[in-house]
Protein backbone atom coordinates (compact mmCIF):
# COMPACT_ATOMS: atom_id res chain seq x y z
CA UNK A 1 0.00 0.00 0.00
CA UNK A 2 1.82 3.28 -1.34
CA UNK A 3 1.28 6.79 0.59
CA UNK A 4 -0.91 8.11 -2.60
CA UNK A 5 -3.00 4.89 -1.97
CA UNK A 6 -3.46 5.84 2.09
CA UNK A 7 -3.95 9.31 1.17
CA UNK A 8 -7.25 8.38 -1.37
CA UNK A 9 -8.85 6.22 0.85
CA UNK A 10 -10.65 7.24 4.53
CA UNK A 11 -8.83 4.38 6.50
CA UNK A 12 -10.62 2.66 9.26
CA UNK A 13 -8.57 1.60 11.75
CA UNK A 14 -10.65 -0.62 13.57
CA UNK A 15 -12.76 -2.97 11.41
CA UNK A 16 -13.87 -5.09 14.50
CA UNK A 17 -15.17 -1.87 16.08
CA UNK A 18 -19.01 -1.19 14.78
CA UNK A 19 -19.46 2.42 13.87
CA UNK A 20 -21.38 4.49 15.56
CA UNK A 21 -24.38 5.11 13.88
CA UNK A 22 -25.12 8.67 12.02
CA UNK A 23 -28.58 8.82 13.54
CA UNK A 24 -28.20 7.74 17.07
CA UNK A 25 -30.83 7.36 19.29
CA UNK A 26 -30.58 9.81 22.51
CA UNK A 27 -30.41 7.27 25.32
CA UNK A 28 -27.87 5.23 23.18
CA UNK A 29 -25.48 8.08 22.82
CA UNK A 30 -26.17 8.80 26.55
CA UNK A 31 -25.06 5.00 27.44
CA UNK A 32 -21.95 4.74 25.29
CA UNK A 33 -20.46 7.91 26.35
CA UNK A 34 -21.18 6.94 30.07
CA UNK A 35 -19.46 3.76 29.02
CA UNK A 36 -16.14 5.43 27.70
CA UNK A 37 -16.19 8.13 31.06
CA UNK A 38 -16.67 5.09 32.89
CA UNK A 39 -13.79 2.77 31.25
CA UNK A 40 -11.30 5.33 30.57
CA UNK A 41 -11.41 6.21 34.26
CA UNK A 42 -11.41 2.47 34.95
CA UNK A 43 -8.28 1.77 32.82
CA UNK A 44 -6.26 4.52 33.65
CA UNK A 45 -6.36 3.71 37.41
CA UNK A 46 -6.25 0.09 37.17
CA UNK A 47 -4.49 -1.20 33.63
CA UNK A 48 -7.18 -2.74 31.60
CA UNK A 49 -6.37 -6.03 32.12
CA UNK A 50 -7.57 -5.40 36.03
CA UNK A 51 -11.25 -4.19 34.99
CA UNK A 52 -13.80 -6.25 34.08
CA UNK A 53 -16.82 -5.81 31.76
CA UNK A 54 -18.84 -5.80 34.72
CA UNK A 55 -16.76 -3.17 36.67
CA UNK A 56 -17.48 -1.35 33.47
CA UNK A 57 -21.05 -1.95 33.19
CA UNK A 58 -21.06 -1.19 37.05
CA UNK A 59 -19.40 2.18 37.19
CA UNK A 60 -21.26 3.29 34.31
CA UNK A 61 -24.90 2.44 35.17
CA UNK A 62 -25.83 0.15 32.85
CA UNK A 63 -26.87 -2.82 32.25
CA UNK A 64 -24.36 -5.63 31.06
CA UNK A 65 -26.54 -6.33 28.17
CA UNK A 66 -26.67 -2.56 27.60
CA UNK A 67 -23.12 -3.07 27.55
CA UNK A 68 -22.36 -6.40 25.56
CA UNK A 69 -24.40 -5.63 22.68
CA UNK A 70 -22.36 -2.12 21.90
CA UNK A 71 -18.86 -3.59 22.74
CA UNK A 72 -17.88 -7.64 23.13
CA UNK A 73 -14.66 -7.26 25.35
CA UNK A 74 -12.54 -4.01 27.07
CA UNK A 75 -10.38 -4.54 23.54
CA UNK A 76 -13.35 -3.36 21.73
CA UNK A 77 -13.32 0.01 24.26
CA UNK A 78 -9.95 0.28 24.74
CA UNK A 79 -10.04 0.54 20.59
CA UNK A 80 -12.65 2.95 20.73
CA UNK A 81 -10.70 5.14 23.38
CA UNK A 82 -8.24 5.06 21.28
CA UNK A 83 -9.82 6.16 17.76
CA UNK A 84 -9.89 9.82 18.01
CA UNK A 85 -5.95 9.99 18.99
CA UNK A 86 -5.10 7.42 16.53
CA UNK A 87 -7.41 8.90 13.67
CA UNK A 88 -5.47 12.19 14.56
CA UNK A 89 -1.89 10.93 14.41
CA UNK A 90 -3.30 9.28 10.98
CA UNK A 91 -4.22 12.72 9.75
CA UNK A 92 -0.95 14.09 10.50
CA UNK A 93 1.38 11.50 8.49
CA UNK A 94 -0.62 11.77 5.50
CA UNK A 95 -1.58 15.82 5.52
CA UNK A 96 0.62 17.09 7.98
CA UNK A 97 3.85 19.87 7.63
CA UNK A 98 7.47 17.89 7.84
CA UNK A 99 9.38 16.20 8.68
CA UNK A 100 6.20 14.11 10.28
CA UNK A 101 4.09 14.94 7.08
CA UNK A 102 5.37 14.46 3.36
CA UNK A 103 7.95 16.72 2.18
CA UNK A 104 11.37 15.39 4.52
CA UNK A 105 14.13 12.69 4.42
CA UNK A 106 12.42 8.82 5.13
CA UNK A 107 15.19 9.00 8.16
CA UNK A 108 13.72 12.26 9.66
CA UNK A 109 9.97 11.04 8.21
CA UNK A 110 10.64 7.53 10.92
CA UNK A 111 12.13 9.88 13.42
CA UNK A 112 9.32 12.30 13.46
CA UNK A 113 6.75 9.17 13.58
CA UNK A 114 8.91 7.61 16.33
CA UNK A 115 8.32 11.10 18.40
CA UNK A 116 4.47 10.96 17.73
CA UNK A 117 4.12 7.62 19.14
CA UNK A 118 6.60 8.35 22.57
CA UNK A 119 3.62 11.03 22.69
CA UNK A 120 0.86 9.40 22.30
CA UNK A 121 2.71 6.07 24.38
CA UNK A 122 3.40 8.54 27.35
CA UNK A 123 -0.63 9.65 27.69
CA UNK A 124 -2.47 6.63 26.00
CA UNK A 125 0.18 3.34 26.49
CA UNK A 126 -2.65 1.45 29.23
CA UNK A 127 -5.54 1.89 26.23
CA UNK A 128 -2.70 0.85 23.86
CA UNK A 129 -1.93 -1.85 26.14
CA UNK A 130 -5.84 -2.94 26.31
CA UNK A 131 -6.36 -3.14 22.75
CA UNK A 132 -3.03 -4.86 21.83
CA UNK A 133 -2.00 -7.72 23.27
CA UNK A 134 0.19 -10.44 22.36
CA UNK A 135 -0.92 -11.11 18.09
CA UNK A 136 -3.73 -9.19 18.77
CA UNK A 137 -1.67 -6.54 18.01
CA UNK A 138 -0.73 -7.37 14.18
CA UNK A 139 -4.46 -7.47 13.57
CA UNK A 140 -5.83 -4.26 14.25
CA UNK A 141 -6.52 -1.25 11.43
CA UNK A 142 -4.17 0.87 13.33
CA UNK A 143 -1.03 -1.57 13.15
CA UNK A 144 -1.80 -1.83 9.44
CA UNK A 145 -1.57 1.93 8.46
CA UNK A 146 1.61 2.39 10.91
CA UNK A 147 3.18 -0.90 8.93
CA UNK A 148 2.22 0.90 5.28
CA UNK A 149 3.38 4.03 6.60
CA UNK A 150 7.07 2.48 7.61
CA UNK A 151 6.52 0.52 4.55
CA UNK A 152 7.00 3.50 2.16
CA UNK A 153 9.35 5.05 4.15
CA UNK A 154 11.69 2.16 3.62
CA UNK A 155 11.07 1.71 0.29
CA UNK A 156 11.86 5.50 -0.13
CA UNK A 157 14.74 5.07 1.19
CA UNK A 158 15.68 2.45 -0.91
CA UNK A 159 16.03 -0.48 1.41
CA UNK A 160 14.01 -3.33 1.07
CA UNK A 161 11.86 -5.46 3.72
CA UNK A 162 13.55 -8.34 3.50
CA UNK A 163 14.10 -9.77 7.09
CA UNK A 164 10.58 -8.16 8.22
CA UNK A 165 12.35 -4.72 8.81
CA UNK A 166 9.51 -2.77 9.05
CA UNK A 167 7.84 -4.82 12.04
CA UNK A 168 11.30 -4.56 13.36
CA UNK A 169 11.29 -1.18 12.96
CA UNK A 170 8.11 -1.04 14.54
CA UNK A 171 8.61 -3.46 17.38
CA UNK A 172 10.08 -0.88 20.07
CA UNK A 173 6.21 0.73 19.65
CA UNK A 174 5.16 -2.08 21.35
CA UNK A 175 2.88 -0.56 24.33
CA UNK A 176 4.38 -3.75 26.52
CA UNK A 177 7.69 -2.74 25.71
CA UNK A 178 7.26 0.80 26.41
CA UNK A 179 6.25 0.15 30.08
CA UNK A 180 8.90 -1.76 30.91
CA UNK A 181 11.30 0.48 29.76
CA UNK A 182 9.79 3.27 31.11
CA UNK A 183 8.47 1.57 34.35
CA UNK A 184 10.72 -1.82 35.03
CA UNK A 185 14.35 -0.70 33.42
CA UNK A 186 13.47 3.59 34.22
CA UNK A 187 14.08 5.06 31.05
CA UNK A 188 13.07 8.20 30.41
CA UNK A 189 10.69 9.21 27.96
CA UNK A 190 13.55 11.42 26.48
CA UNK A 191 15.88 8.24 26.48
CA UNK A 192 13.55 6.33 24.40
CA UNK A 193 12.99 8.82 21.92
CA UNK A 194 16.87 9.59 21.48
CA UNK A 195 16.95 5.92 21.11
CA UNK A 196 14.48 5.51 18.55
CA UNK A 197 15.48 8.56 17.04
CA UNK A 198 19.41 7.07 16.30
CA UNK A 199 17.52 3.57 15.06
CA UNK A 200 15.71 5.82 12.91
CA UNK A 201 18.91 7.55 11.24
CA UNK A 202 21.44 4.14 10.98
CA UNK A 203 18.11 2.05 9.36
CA UNK A 204 17.10 4.61 6.92
CA UNK A 205 19.58 7.50 6.74
CA UNK A 206 21.45 7.38 3.21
Amino acid sequence: MSHGELTGRVVRLFPSVEPVPVRERSDAARNRARVLDAAGQLFAAHGPSNVTMEDIARAAGVGRATLYRRYPDRAAIAVALLDEHERALQQRLIRGDPPLGPGAPPAERLAAFYDAMVDLLEVHAHLVLGAEVGRSRYATGAYEFWRAHVGGLVRAAGRSDRGGLVDVLLAPLAPDLYLYLRNEQGLSAVRVRRTLRDLAGRMLDG
